[in-house]
């Protein structure tokens, strides 16, 4: 249990032991922002006149979810807002902590705002670990403002809240680091005295590769910096080869603006179309390692479900599309395997190209200019006046015939001899092209 009040000593001794004490922080932590205005990313958050920034310049009470990514800031923001409102700032992790624990720092916290008029900030971290009887201890705390409190979650916590306690919470979505915030992070730490202190120098290769392997978290680009200095030890320029001996990953040359970029993406659709699993695998890890956004990988499995593989296999399009709800719920590193599994389901899943060729015929059709009236008796009736345009006279309800098909002209009569939907006799589509030759030669009458 963490306790600090308003960041002020009491004493020289208070002084002395905390200055040995952060002499001792890992880097990450002796880097962690003192003011709103040295927050790097989260500019949704911080902006003139946002919530968060009001809370802290009025100096509310608040009840706060910080929902995002590993290193994205929570913490951080949690000890900021301490800091700027002068409250007594007590951290609990819900992976130690009990009920027991909870109740003592609320009991405390109101001891000390009747014996002082001291306000207490309770920072939980990874709130979603704590239990509904954890949560519900938290409630009256939270409603009664004996304290202000900050969770720290990076799972939903729609799914892993109690309502009560989110209902008189406000939610704030922390969203990964840009590349160019994790720049800006890793050099204010390259040259302020809390960090290396001017000490080092970072080769652009060698900054690019820490860029990559953070993925949009900040504390893992100043634990991998931390670890690079001290493989340079006194040459004064940090290297490729000393990030990869610190780290213990080998640079993958891979630039997301660049030919690699689009090489290994189409290598990796290529792979995925010929049924190739070891090879999209591959060029998966390729993505992951060099830091791609998983998203984009997800929607490119997404699109390659349909385009390629279609009514072949219905199943790989929910496949895929469940791989990137995952990635939205879990992120990585653990979303890798459910990415990796939507790979070889669409890898070795019969092969259909007919879905994109029927929809790329159609609008071909229609750009054309083959878009004619829609046939009257599917015109809709329902308006005052429809009927006597002749409008859905003649429509023939298809269930109340046999197997709910009917003879009858749906399509404008500029395509109605056009054929879209070329089924394959390749896995499931072969049922779906016997289906659709029933399904015609009733239409056809």
């Amino acid at each position: 249990m963490a306790h600090r009040l308003g960041g002020v000593s009491e004493t020289l001794f208070d002084d002395a032991g905390a200055e040995a004490q952060r002499s001792q922080e890992p880097l990450a932590v002796r880097m962690r922002p003192r003011t709103l205005d040295e927050v790097v990313g989260q500019r949704h958050l911080l902006g003139e006149g946002s919530p968060l920034r009001r809370l802290v310049e009025d100096d509310a009470p608040m009840s706060l979810f910080l929902w995002g990514p590993p290193g994205t800031g929570k913490t951080t923001l949690a000890t900021v807002v301490s800091r700027a409102t002068q409250r007594r700032f007590v951290e609990l992790s819900a992976v130690t902590a009990g009920v027991k624990d909870v109740r003592a720092v609320i009991d405390e916290a109101r001891r000390q705002m009747g014996m002082r008029g001291t306000r207490t900030l309770l920072f939980v971290d990874e709130v979603h670990r704590f239990n509904k009887t954890q949560q519900d201890a938290l409630l009256p705390a939270v409603e009664n403002r004996w304290v202000s409190f900050i969770g720290a979650t990076t799972e939903n916590p729609f799914f892993s809240v109690v309502s009560p306690l989110m209902s008189r919470s406000l939610l704030l979505t922390l969203e990964p680091l840009t590349d160019e915030d994790v720049r800006a992070v890793l050099e204010r730490a390259l040259t302020d005295e809390r960090g290396l202190g001017g000490r080092y120098t970072l080769a652009g290769a060698a900054a690019e590769h820490l860029v990559r392997l953070a993925g949009g978290d900040a504390r893992r680009s100043l634990t991998y910096l931390e670890a690079a200095a001290l493989v340079a030890g006194t040459r004064p320029e940090i290297g490729v080869a000393d990030v990869e001996r610190a780290v213990d990953r080998h640079a993958v040359r891979y630039d997301r603006s660049g030919d690699q970029h689009y090489d290994v993406v189409s290598a990796f659709i290529k792979s995925m179309r010929g049924s190739d699993v070891d090879a999209a695998l591959h060029y998966l890890a390729r993505m992951i390692e060099a830091g791609e956004d998983p998203r984009f990988i997800a929607r490119r499995i997404v699109v390659h479900a349909s385009e390629d593989v279609g009514m072949a296999d219905p199943m790989a399009l929910q496949v895929a599309v469940a791989a990137a709800q995952a990635v939205e719920l879990v992120g990585l590193p653990e979303a890798r395997i459910n990415l990796a599994q939507a790979v070889i389901h669409i890898a070795l899943a019969p092969k259909s190209n007919a879905v994109i060729g029927a929809i790329d015929a159609a609008l071909g059709d229609v750009r054309a200019g083959r878009a004619g009236p829609v046939p009257p008796h599917l015109r809709d009736g329902h308006y005052k006046g429809a009927r006597e345009l002749g409008h859905g006279e003649g429509y023939k309800y298809a269930h109340d015939f046999p197997g709910g098909v009917v003879a009858q002209r749906y399509a404008p009569d500029s395509v109605a001899e056009r054929e879209y939907y070329r089924p394959t006799t390749h896995g499931a589509e072969r049922r779906f092209g016997e289906v659709l030759e029933r399904i015609k030669g009733v239409l056809r009458g």
